[in-house]
């Protein structure tokens, strides 16, 4: 098989999800392009898609040691390396950007890592190059609003978050980090109706759900706490019962204890979580 079908073949079945026929069919012909870092780096990302974290990271590792031009592969291996606070990243990232400054892809990862690092005015240098190229682009939009609030700037950074919730509004994480963000402004009624959205759409992420909870039973909606919370314990693994169950005394001690957790204990633990993932 020829590298370039190979590569085809391979980011069509990683676009129907299938991940590991994506990976298998890497795998078989990794002899053949053993010296190619975009062979490396798409199996990489099959394989971290598939959970396997530590593999993937020397899959990029290799790929970046093939020392790449191809600013996909840049902006990729850096991405994924940075994910492990690999200070290689930040060196594949730069060129990335710098070798293809009107391709999204670099301008993207490199602000995006920049943001993370602290390093926000450069951050937000490359994220709005990044927007000027594709306005509609909702990663673009929400790590904006990442950058912005780890500046501490809520207004800018609820405006970016809600351009990503609006150019793609099934993307709970994003609805979830508003209503975080809005709580964290003070807007806490808006928030609420953003946690309990984001909680929606994110059916397995536990801490959405407890989040949704406390913040609906602050503002006294009570039916909706009481649902967030019965589906963050359809979610709880056992070692999670315990803050779950933590919840539920709040929300059985009242809208004031509720709010109380949410406001100086969960809201913003979770929030400076969120902000610090990597994408």
């Amino acid at each position: 098989m020829e590298r370039d079908e190979l590569l085809e073949r391979a980011i069509a079945l990683g676009e129907d999800e299938d991940w590991q026929g994506a990976a298998d069919l890497l795998r078989e012909y990794l002899d053949d392009f053993d010296d190619d870092p975009a062979v490396h780096c798409s199996l990489g990302v099959a394989e971290r898609e598939l959970g396997m974290e530590g593999v993937a990271y020397e899959r990029f590792k290799r790929a970046l040691a093939l020392e790449p031009v191809d600013p996909y592969v840049l902006a990729t291996a850096g991405s994924g390396l940075a994910y492990f606070d690999d200070p290689d990243a930040e060196t594949a990232l730069r060129a990335a950007a710098l070798t293809a400054p009107h391709l999204v892809v670099g301008r993207l990862a490199y602000g995006a890592y920049l943001a993370r690092e602290g390093l926000l005015e450069d951050a937000l240098r490359e994220l709005l190059a990044a927007r000027e190229i594709d306005a509609d682009d909702p990663q673009i939009a929400y790590e904006l609003g990442v950058a912005y609030a780890l500046a501490e700037d809520y207004d800018l950074s609820t405006d970016a978050l809600a351009d990503a919730v609006r150019l793609d509004p099934d993307d709970g994480w994003s609805r979830t980090v508003l209503g975080l963000v809005l709580v964290e402004a003070d807007r806490v009624e808006e928030g609420t109706a953003e946690l309990i959205a984001g909680a929606r759409r994110g059916e397995d992420d536990l801490d959405a759900h407890l989040l949704a909870a406390l913040a609906a039973s602050a503002t006294g909606r009570e039916e909706w706490a009481y649902v967030m919370l019965e589906r963050a314990r359809l979610n709880a693994t056992e070692d999670d019962l315990g803050m779950v169950s933590s919840v539920e005394d709040r929300l059985e001690a009242g809208h004031e204890a509720s709010e109380s957790m949410l406001l100086e204990e969960f809201a913003p633990k979770i929030l400076r979580m969120r902000l610090h993932a990597r994408p």
